[in-house]
């Protein structure tokens, strides 16, 4: 069983910035992967970010530049620095992690980007 926890999110400005983390029970070093999704008010969840664990990293065009996704193996934690927020980042963002077939899903951190 992996339990996983986001914390991070809040209320900031257009053109501010946040740090999400996702801290995990589990050794992080022994998941193929982890990832930060975001579901917004009456839209589908879409992919923000992963990170292998070969350290290869993809993110969505859409926060391309503007979001960066790293991990401290050594603290079991996967980040997500958002920088230059827009409205349309206005989103629950949750972390993931596919381990031994199953995938575990954190609870869901709220960010929202308004002035």
């Amino acid at each position: 069983q992996v339990q996983l926890v986001e914390s991070g999110g809040g209320l900031v400005q257009p053109g501010g910035s946040l740090r999400l983390s996702c801290a995990a029970s589990g050794s992080i070093s022994s998941f193929l992967a982890m990832g930060w999704h975001r579901q917004a008010p009456g839209k589908q969840r879409e992919l923000v970010a992963t990170i292998a664990r070969g350290g290869i990293i993809n993110y969505a065009d859409s926060v391309k530049g503007r979001f960066t996704i790293s991990r401290d193996n050594a603290k079991n934690t996967v980040y997500l620095q958002m920088n230059s927020l827009k409205p349309e980042d206005t989103a629950v963002y949750y972390c993931n992690a596919p381990v031994l077939g199953r995938t575990y899903w954190g609870q869901g951190t709220q960010v929202t980007v308004s002035s």
